[in-house]
Formats: structure tokens, C-alpha cells, sequence
């Protein structure tokens, strides 16, 4: 029977109260069990006779200390377990204080060691029993204890102390935190409970002391009233709270100035007595030693901040995602860095914008597109589609070798966790009708929601100011220390994404993951990093990949304009491409017609147009011929267009002077021709010669040989052939006999 056993705590439910024991030792030879009473509901019975005790009156101002237990009760064993039997006995369990398992100073250590070296006989339960057994009473034991060292108050009080927590050492540890009524109020000036300002003397009291004096303290205590004036005027400030020194003074402002003087119809607070409202230290020690921890960093700053910064974490970002591939982030920034155009690399085009998608799970960067264009749901397509289209076609597009690190390759997710920007408008939610089963949208200002994007954004940003030239200082605290030289800048937009994507390589395949792998992984040899956790999650059947066709890509998430099919060529943007064979014939022969054409717009190398005989688009490489070489963006050429339009009245207006100067020198040539020739027609008088013998004077006359009529082909003797043409003819018979062989 546990509820026997020595140390154990048991509840007895007897007819007349219901008590609480400690059991010290089972006595089956005598039929009892010495128990220790703890707890008893029936009233003390009241003193009958005899001397009177004197009882001495509580001090309101002390805190009474805990009552001596202990008092031995010899309890019938087959009464107490036949109660067991009927359940009116229970066994309890005391839970220790947190403050008993707080670590000892040195005085509070040495004071348990005296108590557990006074507390010897009663620890060593043979002996307990044998001395009670005995004598049937602690007379013995507590004589022990005095030898031990205890006085006999102290011995009841360990004696007291094994009951009430048990009979091991931990339960003689002291218990100073007891001490003074920790967090009781003391307010001073209550009329009830006169109490002095606590703490140390100021220093002029000390000085009068020296001389005999008492001197009562310039400032006063805190009173109940005083406090309750500043917690209610604390609460009237919003948050996030003001500086000490500011909050201090309103409020002073608000509930300490009472008295007002009139100025020129205004009132102006009038000066306060010292001693009558609190000082500032007061006022701090009531803010931070009554308003609980969280309440104190919640005022620092407001809801949607302390939502973002300083709530507690309650888990991980992947917590409920189910494999790679599932969930996927995408955020968009403005990169800390200035670009440079590839049309003329002396023209500064700005700062890029740089989406960033990042699979939730592995936490490996899965794609990303960089734009001119403010944020929009047309620059977030191009970003998905970067993500789930071939690598090797996005390398072309961009100009760089791509470095296959995520294999297999990423498609499209199933979930798309995305802010309320861009992503929460009508063209989102059809794309995501077709392509995306469901885009989860974070709560308005709550970027900490996506916290995996978030973080990829800054390191890019930090590995571009330490090496990218042209990059901004975008992390120093102070604004005016941020490094700002847009002349530095060197990269142009395709130079940027291959570095970028140098920088999202390297995160893949070189980013420290190992706290994410548990004693399987380990032993399966995985490779703690995001490339590493992608390859095995899919390989062990947790990742998702959806075949979707690539013109449905294409056709979804590509941005779209209109071309024109004309017989040379079909034009898109004033840039032409290889047309379709039989296009340029029908658009000859008629008018030519235009078409929904699909692009990329970092590239300018090719476009895709709808096929007549299949669902399949075609695909048209940029022509030889066009205006716009392989590397430009669409941007860039948009860019250099509008430059050239800039220019345009000035290069009208010179045409037009050009034009007018030429076409005034013409007509002074031909009004001098005429001129001449009526003043030469008027001076003639003889014969005239004909057309034919003024021709052949004239011809004499400058000296110019006539023609010679050309010979015939036929007549021509035949050219002597060289040795690289004889040696051609050779290796074309041998070509020829060979055919006629077959």
C-alpha cells in the first residue's frame, strides 16, 4: 500500500473534520501508523480551566510566520484501510515552490547545512521509528537535535519543516524570499497605517544626525493616492510611450498641477510646492515595478511593431508545410544598388526592382526576376515564370550559364504566400484560377509572416554593398552616413541578374542548414544546406511537382503586346523577327495582320506568337536586320527610344534648315541657268549644229572617251584555270561518280 510508505501524504475524511497527515512510519506489529497532523478543518476547541495562555496581539505591519505542524497522531491501521477501501482516504501530492528550486547564496547555503546537520536524528527513519516507538513522543529526538547544535525553537522548526514538504534535505532549504511580504504595497501618509518613507536617509538627514537631530525628508513617501494618479495617467498616454524625462512630465501635467494663474486670457500651470507631487524616480519605480514585464515592452512601441519584432515565436516558418515544392514566398524589393544601361553604358538607368521567390520548406531560393517597372501583378508573373520555366531557356534569356543546384527543377506550388500588394488584384486571382490552387495573403503589415523572403532580401543586399560596385549602404542606422554614389555604378541590367544569381547559387548550395537535420537525415547522409534538403525531400516522396505544359506557361505568365506580320518581316515594338515561312508571302500579297504576341521582357532575343496548326506558340528569334542587338532588354530599348524622341525637334528643326538651304541653293542654280542660257540664245545668230554633232563637241571639248561597245561572251577568249578551281572540279566528279555508284 503506497499511502503506508514513509514520507507519504494522505487526506482522511473523518465523520467529525477532514484532516491532512504525514505518514512517518507503519507500525503493523501494534496495529497503527504514526502519522504527523498537518491540516485539520474542526475549530480548536476552546479553553476550558487552568491558566489562561496569553496570546500576543499580531502586528498589522509584520507578516505572521507559517504555524509549527508536527503533532504525532497514532492512527488504527484497519480503520485507515477500510477508509481506503471507502474512499475516504487519498493520497496527495504538495508541489514545491519555484523559489525552492532557485539556486542558494552563500548565507542562505551555509544556514542549510546547520539545519540538515541539526536535522540528522530525524532523517534517519530507524531511528525515528525506534525513539517514538519508545518513548511515544520527540522528547529524545528534539534532545539530539539541541546536542546537534539547534536551539529547541529550531528544532520544532525542522521537525516542522519535514512534515510539512517531506522528510529530505531539499525541504529544509530557507525561504528568505518570504522575508518582508514581497510585493505587498507600503504606502506612507495612510492615516489607518502611519508609515515612514522607506529606504536610505538623504543625505541632509545624515548630516543632522551626526549632530543629534531628526530631520524629516524633503520628499515624501509614495502615497496610495499618488500612485493611483500616476497609473491613471500613465494609461491615458497612447503608445507607443514617450521617452523617462517627457512621460514624466505629462503625468505631472495631468493629475499633479492643480493651480493655474490667468495670463492674458490664458492659463499658465503655476509652480508646485516641493513634496507635492512625486519625483521622477518615484514615478519610474511605480511604472516598472507594478505593470508586468510584457505590459512594460508592449508600451515601448505599437501593436503592429510589437507584432512584427518582439512577439514570442510559437514555431518554425515550414511548420505545416508538407514537402518542397508545396509553398513557395514571394516578396519584392528595391535593390540597394545603381544600374547602368547597355544601350550607352555612361547612362545611370537607376535602381532595380528584384523579386525574390523562396521555397518555404528547404528555404532555397527557387527563382527571381529584376525589372525597371514599379511592382506590379505583370513583373510577378515574369518572376514565376523565371522560377518554373526551364533553367537553361532563363539562362539564354538572361545571357548566363545557368548552374543546375535544385534538382529536379522547381514548377509552379501549390500554395503562393504572398503580401497584399500586387498579388491581391483580379489578374492575381485569375492566374492563380489556372496556375495556383491557392495564394495565401499575409495580414497588412506583417511582413515577419514571410519571414524566409524577408531574409534573402537582406542577404542579397548585404553581399551587394560588400562587393557589387555602385551598391548603397542601405544599413547604417543614421541616413545621412548611407553611401550614395550612383558614378560608382558599373553593372547593366544582365550583368546585375548574373550576379545576383551567383549570390542565390551560392546561398542554395552553401548555407548552413545541419539544425535541420534530425538522426536519419544524418545517417542518410543528407547535405545540410537548402540545394541538399530540396534533393531529399523529393527523393524521399515529401515534395510536390505539377507537369504543367510550357506554352501554358508561356501563354499565362509571359507579359503580352501586339506585333505586326508584314512582308518582310513581323514587328513587334518597332524591332523585327524571323517571320514564318508563308507569312511574309500572304502579308505581300495582301495587307498584313497583327497578332497577340508573348515576351520576355529581359530579353529582346526572341518573342512567341500563337501557331495557326498547333496549341503549341512559335517562337521567333530576333532578325539580323533588326535595330536592336541579342543583349538589350526591352526596357533598355524602350529607354534608348525615348532618348532618341528627346532629341527629335532639335533634329527636325535641323532637317528643316538642311531641306530650306538646299532646296534655295537649287533654285539659284536654276534661275542662273536660265539666265545664261536666254542671254546665250539672244547672242546666237548663225547655224545651229544638231543634237548629234553638239554632243560629239562637247565630248571633245572636256575630253571624255566615248564608249566602247562591250564584246559578246562568246567572243571572249577562255579564262585559264587555276590550280584551287581545277582541284574543286576534281572533288566534285569524285562526289558525282560516288552518287552514280549508289
Amino acid at each position: 500500500m503506497d499511502w503506508l510508505a514513509h514520507g507519504a501524504l494522505v487526506r482522511v475524511l473523518d465523520a467529525d473534520a477532514t484532516r491532512i497527515f504525514r505518514v512517518l512510519f507503519d507500525a503493523p506489529e501494534i496495529g497503527k501508523v504514526v502519522c504527523a497532523q498537518l491540516y485539520c478543518s474542526e475549530p480548536p476547541k476552546p479553553h476550558r480551566g487552568g491558566r489562561r495562555r496569553k496570546v500576543p496581539e499580531a502586528n498589522p505591519r509584520k507578516k505572521a510566520p507559517m504555524p509549527l505542524v508536527g503533532e504525532l497522531v497514532w492512527r488504527d491501521r484497519d480503520e485507515l484501510a477500510r477508509m481506503q477501501e471507502d474512499r475516504s482516504l487519498f493520497a496527495l501530492e504538495l508541489e514545491l515552490d519555484r523559489s525552492q528550486c532557485l539556486p542558494l547564496n552563500t548565507h542562505n547555503a551555509a544556514l542549510l547545512e546547520r539545519r540538515i546537520r541539526c536535522a540528522a536524528p530525524f532523517l534517519d527513519l530507524d531511528h525515528l521509528r525506534d525513539e517514538i516507538l519508545s518513548s511515544g513522543s520527540l522528547a529524545t529526538l528534539i534532545n539530539e537535535a539541541q546536542k546537534l547544535g539547534a536551539s529547541k525553537s529550531l528544532a520544532y522548526g525542522i521537525f516542522s519543516l519535514l512534515c510539512r514538504y517531506g522528510f529530505f534535505e531539499h525541504a529544509l532549504r530557507p525561504r528568505k524570499d518570504r522575508c518582508g511580504a514581497p510585493g505587498v504595497l507600503r504606502p506612507c501618509g495612510e492615516a489607518e497605517r502611519p508609515r515612514k518613507k522607506a529606504g536610505r536617509k538623504t543625505a541632509n538627514q545624515r548630516q543632522t544626525l551626526r549632530r543629534g537631530l531628526v530631520a524629516e525628508p524633503e520628499q515624501p513617501g509614495m502615497t496610495s493616492d499618488w500612485r493611483r494618479r500616476i497609473l491613471a495617467a500613465d494609461s491615458r498616454i497612447s503608445q507607443p510611450k514617450p521617452k523617462w524625462p517627457a512621460r514624466c512630465l505629462r503625468i505631472l501635467e495631468s493629475s499633479f498641477v492643480t493651480r493655474y494663474r490667468e495670463e492674458d486670457g490664458r492659463l499658465i500651470p503655476a509652480e508646485m510646492p516641493l513634496g507635492s507631487y512625486p519625483s521622477r524616480s518615484q514615478i519610474k519605480h511605480v511604472l516598472t515595478r507594478e505593470l508586468p514585464l510584457l505590459m512594460r515592452i508592449a508600451e515601448k512601441t505599437t501593436k503592429g511593431h510589437f507584432a512584427r519584432s518582439h512577439r514570442g515565436l510559437h514555431g518554425r516558418a515550414w511548420k505545416g508545410v508538407s514537402g518542397p515544392g508545396h509553398t513557395w514566398a514571394i516578396d519584392s524589393t528595391v535593390g540597394d544598388i545603381y544600374l547602368r544601361s547597355s544601350v550607352d553604358r555612361s547612362w545611370i538607368i537607376g535602381r532595380p526592382i528584384v523579386y525574390t521567390i523562396v521555397d518555404v520548406w528547404s528555404s532555397a531560393v527557387v527563382g527571381f526576376y529584376v525589372c525597371l517597372e514599379d511592382p506590379s501583378w505583370e513583373m510577378a508573373k515574369l518572376a514565376l515564370f523565371s522560377a518554373a520555366a526551364d533553367p537553361q531557356l532563363i539562362g539564354v534569356l538572361w545571357g548566363y550559364t545557368p548552374v543546375l543546384s535544385l534538382s529536379p527543377a522547381p514548377t509552379l506550388p501549390v500554395v503562393l504566400l504572398c503580401d497584399r500588394g500586387e498579388y491581391l488584384s483580379k489578374g492575381a486571382r485569375q492566374t492563380g484560377i489556372k496556375l495556383i490552387p491557392d495564394l495565401a495573403y499575409a495580414p497588412p503589415y506583417r511582413p515577419d509572416l514571410k519571414g524566409s523572403v524577408e531574409v534573402l532580401h537582406r542577404i542579397a543586399k548585404d553581399q551587394m554593398f560588400r562587393f557589387a560596385p555602385g551598391a548603397i549602404d542601405a544599413r547604417r542606422d543614421e541616413y545621412e552616413l548611407r553611401r550614395f554614389r550612383p558614378d560608382d555604378a558599373a553593372f547593366t541590367v544582365k550583368e546585375f541578374v548574373a550576379y545576383l544569381y551567383s549570390i542565390y547559387t551560392e546561398y542554395n548550395l552553401a548555407a548552413r542548414r545541419e539544425e535541420r537535420l534530425d538522426a536519419h537525415m544524418h545517417a542518410q547522409g543528407v547535405v545540410p544546406c537548402p540545394a541538399g534538403l530540396w534533393r531529399w525531400g523529393h527523393s524521399m516522396g515529401l515534395g510536390v511537382q505539377r507537369a504543367l505544359p510550357p506554352s501554358l506557361l508561356i501563354s499565362e505568365l509571359l507579359s503580352e503586346g501586339l506585333a505586326r506580320v508584314r512582308r518582310d518581316a513581323v514587328r513587334m515594338m518597332k524591332r523585327d523577327y524571323e517571320a514564318p515561312e508563308g507569312w511574309t508571302t500572304i502579308a505581300r500579297a495582301g495587307q498584313g495582320w497583327d497578332v497577340q504576341a508573348r515576351y520576355f521582357p529581359g530579353s529582346v532575343s526572341r518573342i512567341w506568337v500563337p501557331s495557326p496548326a498547333s496549341t503549341v506558340p512559335l517562337e521567333l528569334a530576333l532578325s539580323d536586320q533588326s535595330t536592336a542587338s541579342e543583349e538589350l532588354t526591352f526596357d533598355e530599348v524602350a529607354d534608348a527610344h525615348a532618348y532618341g524622341l528627346r532629341d527629335r525637334p532639335q533634329t527636325e528643326h535641323e532637317r528643316t534648315m538642311i531641306r530650306l538651304g538646299e532646296r534655295h541653293r537649287r533654285e539659284e542654280l536654276s534661275q542662273h541657268a536660265i539666265e545664261a542660257t536666254r542671254e546665250a540664245e539672244s547672242r546666237s545668230t548663225g547655224a545651229r549644229p544638231s543634237l548629234t554633232e553638239a554632243r560629239r563637241i562637247e565630248i571633245d571639248e572636256r575630253g571624255i572617251a566615248p564608249s566602247l561597245p562591250t564584246p559578246a561572251p562568246e567572243d571572249l577568249p577562255p579564262p585559264e584555270p587555276d590550280d584551287y578551281t581545277e582541284t574543286m572540279r576534281r572533288i566534285m566528279a569524285d562526289m558525282a561518280r560516288e552518287d552514280g555508284d549508289d
